[in-house]
């Protein structure tokens, strides 16, 4: 259950009763002291400041009408204004042993579902996945997953690149291999980050080739079947490498997700013609723009979005706009969400405008662009190879692995060596995955293996390492944790710190929801696992001479926070596993 909605439900109907202007904000907020209760509802003080009141009778009057009792074991006054909730152990105690025999662990779904489409990944299809599409690929992920497990009804949309004068330039290049007599099954598509650099070099260097690569693009915009038939090939082979990466990487996107580019070819010229007829765009030097006053500079120059060429070809602009119609027209999406770098700010800015002044976006449907900072190597700049080359993301998760082996290798073991290679696996994938959606999203970060690898401190092999501790004591307990339920009894405050931080995982889903931000997740986990910690230190469960109803309380504490961890760090996309 989401405990600050309940209270901020309760909280607005006291502040009705007690005469406060309609509108006003309860701020629940969670409590940063166990002295100051474990909610606070601080709204007394902007509603008396607006109202030119004393905001401690204030407060006074919004508890006189705030109906509790069922959940508060004290509610209590202190500062200016701030009312100080002290949920009563018996409310916590009903909640976890729900909770505990609950498939979603009291996470309770959305009264009222949405339909969400998720725009995430996105890589370009002319070459390999890079270090530079793994934070949309898992930000956008732990998201999907999130909002899932929610109950929203959630539309995966891989908008891959797949055409533009590239695909012209790989054409070219392939066909000139191919009448030398190559066969087209040895072509080096396999590494098709060399044949992009060999085409890339002949396009900017040999004469002649960059003309004949455009004519190629007109070949295939217009539907030539050779064109097509090598741009396929591209296109499957290109696909292929990006599932192995998606598999890799323990995300959900599937072929059946992409939604590329191409997939708009058919549209772009009704949506020029719509952008016309509305007066929204004009021509300006033979192309077409729509000049946006709402985003001017400084000097009043309104910004310019060109949605077509001069020479009538069409840009991403014009498939952004594209997209926009298909999703909240055809799809009627509630909410559409788009994970790319924050470099692109304007240009999504500039795409709900003129969706939204051409009703391709309708009122109903939000439109969230959710950027994100950079991967930066240690020296500060973006992620690059020694020599300066981009990083393959492949190779960037083989090395995570690589690594992994040889931490794990430090450790004592009586582990096969299929079962460490497996554990391996888990955790360098994990690793780097939760040093990136540990961030703040719209942060730059430094990629620095040292610390992500390390079984202290904010990391997954520390998250992973505590899940396999807690499962631990089950096996040396001989309790079988699928049917384990009993009474939970909380009497000391390291019980009631963790009864109430283990509530709190629907909360914390809806603001990762609500703001798109994974870091809030992560950042919960390992506060969970540190308040375990303190709680098994201060709190025996299996020392001899504990009553048997206590340890069994305290057994079902550790069932909670296992299952907490496993199903959080699942919404990360990292796994775990019964022993390190």
């Amino acid at each position: 259950m989401n405990i600050r909605q309940l209270l901020v439900e309760r909280a607005l109907v006291a502040m009705d009763a007690a005469g406060l202007p309609e509108g006003s904000n309860p701020a629940v907020t969670q409590s940063t002291r166990p002295q100051f209760g474990d909610y606070q509802i601080n709204g007394a003080m902007g509603a008396a400041k607006k109202l030119k009141t004393n905001p401690r009778e204030l407060a006074q009057k919004i508890i006189d009408n705030l109906s509790v009792d069922d959940i508060a074991a004290k509610i209590e006054i202190a500062g200016p204004g701030f009312i100080n909730i002290h949920l009563k152990p018996e409310f916590l105690s009903e909640k976890l042993v729900a909770a505990n025999t609950d498939e979603k662990l009291g996470v309770v779904e959305h009264k009222d579902d949405k339909k969400v489409v998720v725009d995430y990944s996105s890589p370009n299809l002319a070459k390999e996945m890079h270090v530079g599409h793994l934070r949309s690929t898992i930000i956008g992920d732990s998201v999907v997953r999130a909002l899932e497990f929610r109950g929203d009804t959630v539309v995966r949309q891989n908008h891959m690149g797949d055409w533009g004068t590239q695909f012209g330039m790989l054409i070219a290049h392939l066909e000139d291999l191919l009448e030398q007599g190559i066969d087209l099954e040895s072509v080096a598509l396999a590494d098709l980050e060399s044949f992009y650099r060999d085409s890339k070099t002949r396009f900017d260097d040999e004469e002649g080739f960059a003309d004949r690569a455009r004519g190629y693009v007109v070949k295939l915009q217009s539907g030539d079947a050779h064109c097509n038939k090598l741009w396929k090939l591209f296109i499957d082979t290109s696909v292929k490498h990006s599932n192995e990466v998606y598999q890799k990487l323990n995300v959900t996107l599937k072929p059946e997700h992409i939604m590329a580019e191409s997939a708009y070819n058919g549209e772009l010229n009704n949506i020029i013609t719509l952008l016309k007829d509305k007066n929204i765009a004009q021509e300006s030097q033979g192309a077409q723009v729509v000049f946006l006053d709402e985003l001017a500079n400084k000097d009043g120059e309104p910004s310019v979005f060109i949605v077509q060429k001069s020479g009538g070809g069409f840009l991403y602009a014009t498939t952004d706009l594209a997209a926009c119609d298909y999703r909240s027209n055809k799809l009627m999406a509630d909410r559409i969400l788009i994970f790319v770098d924050a470099r692109q700010s304007l240009h999504f800015n500039q795409v709900e405008l003129a969706a939204r002044k051409a009703d391709l976006l309708r009122e109903e449907t939000s439109y969230e662009f959710c950027p994100f900072g950079t991967m930066m190597g240690a020296d500060g700049k973006p992620f690059k190879t020694r020599t300066g080359g981009t990083v393959k993301l492949a190779d960037l998760l083989e090395e995570a692995i690589t690594r992994a082996t040889a931490k794990l290798a430090e450790r004592e073991s009586d582990m096969s060596e299929e079962e460490r290679n497996e554990v391996a696996r888990k955790v360098g994938i994990g690793a780097v995955k939760y040093a990136d959606l540990s961030k703040n999203r719209t942060s730059d970060y430094i990629f620095n293996w040292d610390t992500m690898l390390s079984f202290e401190g904010a990391t997954a092999p520390y998250l992973q390492y505590a899940y396999t501790r807690v499962r631990s004591i089950f096996r040396k307990a001989d309790v079988d944790t699928a049917t384990f339920s009993a009474d939970i009894i909380i009497n000391e405050p390291q019980e009631k710190a963790l009864a109430l931080k283990l509530l709190q995982l629907e909360e914390v889903l809806d603001q990762m929801i609500n703001d798109a931000t994974p870091h809030v997740l992560c950042a919960y986990l390992y506060e969970l696992s540190s308040l375990y910690m303190t709680f098994y230190e201060a709190c025996p469960v299996l020392k001899e001479g504990v009553e048997t109803e206590v340890k069994e309380s305290r057994l079902v504490l550790c069932n909670l926070v296992a299952k907490t961890l496993a199903k959080g760090l699942d919404l990360l996309g990292i796994e775990v596993m019964e022993q390190m």
